[in-house]
Parts: C-alpha cells; structure tokens; sequence
C-alpha cells in the first residue's frame, strides 16, 4: 500500500488507497490533510480560471 490519500465525492471524505472507484474520487494526494483541502483547492482554481478567462475574453 502507498502513501496515498485520495478525497471521495461520493462520501465527501477522505480515503486511504482502497477506497471508492477513482472515478468517484479526487487525487492522489500525499497526505490525508492535503486530500481533506481538495474540495477548497478546486474551487479556488475554478475562479481563478474564470477570471483569466473573462480577462482574456473582454469583447462582452
């Protein structure tokens, strides 16, 4: 087993390893409190996005 830790969607926690499908889940991450951020992390990046992309595109 690897020091792996990966946060399901499905159950909104995080799981070692053997868990949920990956398709069920976000990682891996190298610590279960990396993976308990990745709902956080995720959403700071999406706007992130969303603002570099409206920057880029200004034509509204």
């Amino acid at each position: 087993m690897t020091d792996e830790w990966w946060f399901c969607l499905k159950h909104m926690r995080v799981e070692p390893e053997k868990g949920c499908p990956n398709k069920d889940r976000m990682g891996p991450y190298t610590s279960a409190d990396e993976a308990r951020g990745a709902l956080k992390r995720s959403a700071e990046r999406n706007r992130e996005w969303e603002k570099a992309d409206r920057d880029w595109n200004d034509d509204d």
